[in-house]
């Protein structure tokens, strides 16, 4: 089984846009195909016009506002206090992780599409001029880069499987990590809920199976009551990962049968289904195995993950209680120190 996503979807009812390769209905195409990109949502529109995302002229690539920030950094600060008491390790990587662990993680078998690598130029002199020579005229000057050891994140816990498998077996308990970065995923789009770089909170559990299942439902529990807290309407369903092309229709309808995975949904864009806030994944022992993870018995350690979306947390309280958090309801306010 390929490694899931174990981050957010695009909206119930939205198909994301094709990968490179294949058209709308998922036959293959040109090699090279640019995913559909459409016309901005009026929701984006506001969300400019008000100044809290700034255009960059890539879509699915904003700048942010000192207001925006604020809101991320209280929804945030909320997260934190809700799990204070869980006692879990505290970890935070940068936005990258070395090429080799992405390879090793399965996510190019499932999610080539979304997964970006860093390039860089490693050449002469001469190669230098061939470089400026490319780009004075207009040409593809990126094909004189070459790849580094680094590629992007695509969800914030995959580097805490082989930081914890180098410790050597687990203890006894487990473990529970608290893990956030920033995270890349190549999904070009004019809707502000699908993003190419986004920040991700996750809660991740490895150990037992029983106790690795029974984390993931009792957050099913745990992540509705925190929405309800921010005043937001959602509902909870299982669901699938975006996996590439034929192949991944098979994974995706194995993944749902087995419940691997579910989703907290608030709907935040007009004309579309509700938009995924929250990713509850049980991955098995899959990166147990991949890893190395142990059990203090010696057995593949069995992980899960609580995924939460931080801009789409904020769009949906910019959706459902205005542009202007001053004049948000009382109570949404004191809860986030607004």
């Amino acid at each position: 089984m390929t490694a899931p996503v174990d981050g957010l979807g695009p909206p119930v009812g939205a198909e994301a846009p094709p990968p490179s390769g294949l058209s709308p209905d998922g036959r293959e195409g040109s090699a090279g195909t640019a995913p559909t990109v459409g016309p901005a949502s009026d929701f984006l529109r506001d969300l400019t016009e008000a100044g809290l995302l700034l255009e960059t002229g890539v879509p699915g690539l904003y700048g942010r506002s000192a207001r925006f920030e604020a809101l991320i950094e209280r929804i945030d600060e909320f997260v934190s206090r809700r799990t204070a008491e869980d006692g879990a390790e505290r970890l935070r990587f940068p936005p990258a992780l070395p090429r080799r662990e992405l390879e090793r993680s399965g996510y190019l078998e499932g999610f080539p599409h979304l997964a970006g690598t860093v390039h860089a130029f490693t050449g002469d002199e001469r190669a230098h001029r061939a470089l400026l020579a490319d780009l004075e005229a207009g040409r593809d000057w990126t094909t004189r880069q070459r790849p580094t050891d680094v590629a992007l994140l695509p969800a914030a816990c995959y580097p805490v499987y082989p930081t914890l498998a180098a410790r050597g077996p687990l203890p006894e308990r487990g473990a529970l990590v608290d893990v956030a970065s920033w995270c890349f995923r190549h999904e070009p789009s004019r809707e502000p809920t699908r993003l190419q770089f986004f920040r991700m909170r996750e809660q991740v559990r490895i150990g037992e199976p029983e106790a690795v299942r029974a984390f993931r439902d009792d957050w099913l529990e745990r992540g509705r009551r925190l929405i309800d807290e921010l005043a937001l309407p959602c509902t909870i369903t299982t669901a699938h990962d975006p996996f590439f092309g034929r192949g991944g229709r098979m994974m995706a309808a194995s993944q749902k049968e087995q419940g691997l995975k579910f989703e907290l949904l608030v709907p935040i864009l007009d004309g579309g289904g509700p938009t995924a806030c929250l990713s509850f994944n049980w991955h098995r022992d899959r990166f147990g195995r991949t890893f190395g993870l142990r059990t203090a018995r010696g057995e593949p350690a069995h992980s899960a993950c609580v995924g939460i979306g931080l801009e789409r947390l904020a769009l949906a309280l910019l959706r459902h209680h205005g542009l202007e958090p001053e004049r948000w309801p009382r109570a949404v306010r004191a809860l986030l120190g607004s």
